[in-house]
């Protein structure tokens, strides 16, 4: 499928490995930078259609929040999700019954206004979760450098899923994210405690903000 990400946020907080590491289903190894692993907060909003057909009705601005950590498999760097919300019951049974990934339905609101993005988010099922706050770019594009922190976050192409004790990885192809420095005001981010991570969930270490990117993925396979 082909999704069109928008008006998103990078939240990134570092977090001691051993309190993540035993939160990640084996054989998944937890990937750290500096000997520290990072736990993400990206909430956007997306488009998404399937190869050779047109984007369907309810499809074309659907907000999703997903909460990440980094792990590789065999060596290959990738993501594991800890949970994701979106605003489409459609979106949310698809991801889970063909990418066996944790979705949560939920009530969202996103909205523009001078170029800040105001952003809420409450998890309708699946545990108490929710973000409420505004972001806005404060730079031009740029692209991560290899071997930078911001590389390490945001540079992985698959993520990966452990269903039955198997694990699966879906492979995504884009170019490199444009980011941009972000301002982030968060004025209620309870979506890590409901993962079961204690973080300062209101004041992010790092931010980044990408205006747009489009994004091919293709479905899982056993890895």
């Amino acid at each position: 499928m082909v999704q069109v990400w928008r008006d998103l946020l990078f939240a990134h907080w570092k977090v001691p490995a051993e309190i993540i590491r035993p939160l990640i289903p084996a054989p998944l190894e937890l990937d750290t930078f500096a000997g520290e692993a990072w736990l993400t907060i990206a909430p956007f909003h997306m488009s998404l259609r399937f190869r050779r057909l047109p984007i369907l009705r309810g499809m074309t601005r659907i907000p999703e929040l997903n909460c990440r950590t980094y792990v590789t498999a065999a060596g290959k760097p990738g993501i594991f999700f800890f949970s994701l919300d979106a605003a489409s019951r459609f979106a949310v049974w698809g991801a889970r019954t063909f990418y066996r990934l944790p979705y949560f339905p939920a009530q969202m609101r996103v909205e523009a206004r001078a170029g800040i993005i105001d952003y809420s988010s409450t998890r309708i099922r699946g545990g108490v979760a929710a973000f409420h706050g505004s972001y806005s770019p404060t730079s031009p594009p740029r692209n991560a450098q290899p071997g930078s922190l911001d590389h390490f976050l945001v540079e992985r192409y698959c993520l990966y899923a452990v269903w039955r004790g198997a694990l699966y990885r879906g492979d995504i192809h884009h170019l490199p994210w444009p980011l941009q420095d972000a301002s982030a005001q968060i004025e209620e981010n309870t979506v890590p405690r409901a993962a079961s991570i204690d973080v300062d969930a209101t004041h992010p270490a790092v931010t980044a903000f990408v205006k747009e990117l489009k994004v091919v993925i293709w479905p899982l396979i056993r890895a």
